[in-house]
């Protein structure tokens, strides 16, 4: 087991969140701090995420969701959205093995409609190989928009409402929760985004409402086991209140 990431390594007292979800934001600004084709800052942002798969299985964390390729990112000049969508096709082909055998789960959140059959079956592979493994749950968020996924379930609702299923006077937050991609899967605790950018652009927008966020300077390429223990440590020194207070023993330890 690498060191760095050696759960033993970190303080006993550290909380780790159950879910963490990652924005890995900054892989065309590393490529081009460095005169190098954007492309080469994606294939950098691939091996990032290979290291953060790792470390998280390695720190015992639950749930990992990476924002890999947004709705909006359609909307990119196309020889840069066939890099990003061939990176993916890689990554899974040469990965998913690697994942199966360290007990990975994968799951795929987004929309499927109007990709290519090759990647829907790629796709669908690592989610059928994977299904009953009992480690890390890795979440790719892959032509995902979080406002989309709310018009989903809330037309997925109204479907059963039309359909005299369902009352829509008993409609509550468990029941839009229970029709979103992430069905099943925790609220995430902490979503981290590199680049310093701040903002969730349009990731998880229902999920996050009581997630603490931790905004790294650092690129995405830039991201390895250290950086996530730096978020990881930050997080562990926050006060999650979920819009209550502290109570006065746990502030005093008594």
């Amino acid at each position: 087991m690498n060191p760095v990431t050696d759960p033993r390594k970190m303080p006993e007292t550290q909380r780790l969140p159950r879910h963490v979800g990652i924005i890995m934001d900054g892989n065309g600004r590393w490529a081009a701090s460095r005169s190098l084709p954007r492309v080469e800052g994606h294939r950098r942002g691939v091996e990032a995420v290979r290291r953060t798969v790792r470390a998280a299985g390695d720190l015992g964390i639950e749930f990992l969701t990476l924002y890999s390729f947004s709705i909006e990112n359609w909307s990119r000049p196309p020889n840069e959205v066939s890099d990003l969508i061939g990176l993916l096709k890689r990554f899974i082909r040469i990965d998913l093995a690697d994942l199966h055998r360290s007990q990975v789960r994968v799951r795929i959140i987004g929309i499927r409609e109007g990709l290519s059959a090759d990647l829907v079956n790629l796709l669908d592979e690592a989610e059928e190989l994977t299904r009953h493994n009992k480690g890390l749950t890795l979440v790719i968020a892959f032509n995902y928009g979080a406002r989309q996924e709310i018009a989903d379930a809330a037309r997925a609702l109204a479907k059963k409402v039309q359909a005299g299923l369902l009352d829509p006077d008993a409609i509550g937050p468990d029941d839009i929760a229970a029709h979103l991609y992430t069905s099943g899967i925790p609220d995430p605790d902490l979503i981290i985004r590199t680049s310093g950018e701040q903002r969730l652009s349009n990731f998880l927008l229902w999920q996050a409402a009581y997630s603490e966020f931790v905004f790294m300077p650092i690129h995405w390429p830039e991201f390895d086991a250290a950086a996530l223990q730096e978020a990881l440590r930050e997080y562990g020194s926050r006060e999650r209140r979920f819009g209550g207070l502290v109570s006065r023993n746990a502030m005093t330890g008594s």
